[in-house]
């Protein structure tokens, strides 16, 4: 069986690459930047075919898809972080909806019908109130912010081409994910990564911070990328499902738990730049249809994911065991 994974070199990525090289007799071609190089799967450069390129340019991504001619294709790749997508939203909301139509597009010009793994995200349902939780994929859509704008177009272009050209879409709308090899662009990955430099002696014993009062659902990326795989194989082609653990856990309590892993007293500091203009105090999804669907259930628990991340991010820093 034949697998295209676009942004294979990224977080969840590589990730992806590494649960599906372990599932054995699959091949893998997989979609990078060329800016990016290897990336995260450069111990698998050997194991997959890597090719680099833009998902803008439409005709490069017809003949990546006639090449691969995939069994099933996992649209990955996207500018996934919310705080960015505010400081410039048309390179969030341009690329993420571009680049899903051109591989649609080129599967049905190659004339393949895969089964395409659509990646949503929680954020599609944006201000959440307490009577909403939790989270049912009938739950409405108030985005609030330009990267859950994109999300959304990313859906419903996958459920369009299921309804007009029968192209077999799975959709999910993943939770938070976290783990090793997440960028610093997102707040677990911040924490960890402020927490291991000031170990290193790289920064004051301070972490800094926006608003802790949140509560998110948060799964470890192995997990998620373990529930994809289930998904595009026994997920209904048309159909929607939630991916998180179904638990709310405070930032506070997360940031309280990485302190309590470091070396050194730490401070912390609120940076008025890391505060969103809006914020959900809490969102937590209801995974009843992808369970019942897959039989999925996480099987980190959150301690072991952060320290995970927190020893990602040592190595990174250089500091020593």
């Amino acid at each position: 069986m034949r697998v295209l994974i676009t942004g294979v070199t990224g977080f969840a990525g590589s990730f992806l690459a590494e649960h599906l090289l372990a599932q054995g007799d699959l091949d893998i071609f997989g979609v990078g930047l060329p800016q990016s190089g290897p990336g995260h799967v450069a111990h698998l450069v050997d194991r997959i075919h890597l090719m680099t390129g833009s998902l803008e340019d439409a005709a490069w991504v017809r003949q990546v898809v006639a090449d691969a001619a995939p069994d099933y294709v996992f649209h990955l790749a996207a500018q996934a972080a919310p705080s960015l997508s505010f400081a410039d939203p048309g390179a969030t909301l341009i690329p993420n909806i571009m680049c899903q139509v051109n591989i649609l597009q080129g599967c049905l010009a190659a004339g393949l019908n895969p089964a395409i793994l659509i990646i949503g995200s929680g954020d599609e349902y944006g201000l959440v109130a307490a009577s909403d939780l939790p989270i049912t994929e009938s739950t409405p859509f108030r985005p609030t912010n330009p990267y859950a704008v994109s999300k959304i177009a990313q859906d419903m272009l996958g459920l369009q081409y299921f309804l007009a050209h029968q192209l077999r879409c799975v959709r999910v709308r993943p939770f938070n994910h976290i783990g090793p090899r997440q960028g610093e662009a997102f707040v677990v990955a911040s924490f960890a990564h402020q927490v291991a430099e000031a170990e290193a002696g790289l920064r004051p014993p301070v972490v800094h911070v926006g608003n802790l009062e949140p509560s998110r659902d948060f799964t470890d990326v192995r997990d998620m990328v373990r529930a994809y795989w289930l998904a595009v194989r026994l997920g209904a082609p048309g159909e929607v499902y939630n991916i998180g653990s179904g638990r709310a856990y405070p930032v506070r309590d997360i940031l309280d738990k990485l302190i309590g892993m470091s070396r050194l007293p730490l401070r912390v500091e609120v940076d008025p730049a890391k505060l969103r203009p809006t914020d959900v105090m809490e969102v937590r999804c209801d995974n009843t249809r992808f369970v019942r669907a897959t039989g999925w259930q996480p099987m980190f628990a959150i301690e072991q994911t952060l320290h995970d991340v927190l020893a990602y991010w040592r190595q990174r820093v250089g500091v020593t065991a």
